[in-house]
């Protein structure tokens, strides 16, 4: 398949959110990512159910919903009824996260679950058939602009063995310091939706960089 794009509207200016919205229903990106903190689960506090519910009808684009929250189950209905697409849930933000993954489907939503830098792949050894995507953080999650950890890419190749093993068809993402130095080696390492925010949204054409990541990413894939 292809290598996804998702823009991270956590890099736009929220100060024109529905113009920034505009911009990438004009552009290459397949995805917008979206990413919700809570100030305990990570350090910082970003936007919500109602930012979410506001953006919906301004695109038919998928929105990736990622949750950076502590308890994400009291939330799964809400993001729903809110517009996401696909819901993520941290890991180590789960007790029952095989509970959690079962109820994002059952609600009609893609299910995602996500690891920060230091949980091994092995901890989802026995969901991985719930889940419909694995996000690898490769920065430490709550802030954007950070730096590629390098060790993500052994990540992603450990995790695209588990999942090939099984046979699913779960799809790898990796979210912090995607940039168009590093998206290839990120693709070829078995990632196929790749987040970028800082990379698009502080660039002078952000519609061409999400064209540029878009080819660099996919050779074969004509502008």
């Amino acid at each position: 398949m292809q290598t996804i794009i998702a823009p991270s509207l956590l890099s736009a200016d929220f100060t024109k959110l529905g113009s920034e919205i505009q911009l990438l229903n004009e552009s290459r990106a397949d995805w917008i990512h979206f990413d919700v903190m809570d100030g305990m689960f990570v350090p910082n506090i970003s936007f919500g159910i109602p930012i979410l519910k506001a953006v919906r009808p301004l695109t038919r684009k998928v929105l990736d919903v990622h949750l950076m929250i502590e308890k994400p189950e009291r939330y799964i209905q809400a993001f729903k009824d809110a517009g996401a697409d696909i819901l993520t849930v941290h890991q180590e933000a789960c007790v029952h996260l095989d509970r959690t993954l079962n109820a994002i489907r059952e609600c009609g939503m893609k299910a995602g679950v996500s690891l920060n830098p230091a949980t091994p792949v092995e901890t989802l050894q026995h969901v991985l058939p719930l889940a419909d995507l694995v996000l690898v953080m490769s920065v430490n999650p709550g802030f954007g602009g950070q730096k590629f950890i390098p060790y993500s890419l052994d990540k992603i190749r450990r995790l695209k063995h588990m999942i090939q093993e099984q046979g699913l068809p779960t799809l790898i993402e990796v979210d912090g310091g995607v940039t168009k130095e590093n998206c290839a080696s990120i693709a070829q390492a078995g990632a196929q939706v790749l987040v970028a925010g800082n990379t698009v949204f502080s660039a002078n054409r952000p519609q061409l960089v999400i064209a540029e990541l878009q080819s660099l990413c996919n050779p074969s894939r004509t502008a």
